[in-house]
């Protein structure tokens, strides 16, 4: 039996919080993005490397947080996480935050970041 969507986002989070970046690489997608809702922006990733960096960079410099939950919507998940309740410059950081990831022949080809968890769900059709 093939690993759902949902699952895939667990193994790839508790890969996050182990510092496992071999386990994430191998779950992206060679040309996936990752983003706030705009490519163009500054800090967006346009390749697995790239979000591969980024996750290594955020991971030493704020640490991963907690899952909260998962929810399935078919080949998206939105992934719902607290962050650390500082960031790496001393500022609070909201309670709940949300990454919707779609996936396509089981390897992440996009996650886009919401600030509230509300609005990945509703981009979900949830």
């Amino acid at each position: 039996m093939t690993e759902s969507n949902v699952e895939a986002a667990r193994r790839g989070y508790e890969a996050a919080l182990r510092g496992d970046l071999d386990v994430i690489r191998a779950m992206l997608d060679p040309d996936v993005k990752w983003h706030g809702g705009d490519l163009s922006t500054p800090g967006a990733c346009h390749n697995r490397e790239q979000a591969v960096e980024y996750m290594r960079a955020a991971r030493l410099r704020r640490g991963v947080g907690e899952l909260v939950d998962i929810v399935g919507a078919g080949d998206r998940v939105v992934v719902i996480m607290r962050p650390l309740a500082v960031d790496g410059e001393g500022e609070e950081v909201p309670a709940l935050v949300a990454n919707l990831t779609t996936f396509r022949d089981g390897k992440v080809i996009e996650m886009v970041h919401y600030p509230d968890p509300r609005d990945a769900l509703a981009a979900a059709g949830l």
